[in-house]
């Protein structure tokens, strides 16, 4: 099958996919998930087969871009898809001037899923709608 990862404005799609894994599987409330900053994001749509799949959105402030709201349909997991969305929202940072690093705030038992890809854990565990996270770093 063939996976697609674009960037898209179908944010209704892209919050089916975020509700179903963050509110539905991990229990965020909607008021975490939902913070206001869909509007001035980038948003990364994954569709295999035609299929949508996975998202991620990335927001930039100065020479920093931050991947977040990085998830996968349980259904089409294990399939290098949450990697692929990283791949892709590191490339289009890279595609932009002036942006030199990306960050992202990990939940501590995908750590090892980030450093893969080249993300470095900084600063100390905090918690993010009740789930234990810390941020990583990586140039881009």
């Amino acid at each position: 099958m063939v996976l697609e990862i674009v960037r898209s404005d179908d944010l209704e799609t892209c919050w089916d996919l975020r509700r179903e894994v963050f509110i539905d599987e991990q229990s965020v409330s909607d008021a975490d998930e939902r913070d206001g900053r869909d509007d001035e994001a980038i948003h990364l749509l994954a569709r295999w087969a035609g299929r949508p799949v996975g998202t991620a959105r990335i927001l930039v402030t100065g020479s920093t871009g931050k991947i977040g709201r990085v998830c996968v349909r349980r259904t089409a997991r294990g399939q290098g898809i949450g990697a692929a969305l990283i791949r892709a929202a590191v490339a289009e940072l890279a595609a932009m001037d002036g942006i030199e690093a990306a960050v992202l705030g990990a939940q501590t038992h995908a750590l090892r899923f980030y450093e893969r890809l080249g993300f470095l854990a900084e600063g100390p565990e905090f918690m993010d709608a009740g789930i234990a996270h810390r941020m990583m770093r990586r140039a881009v």
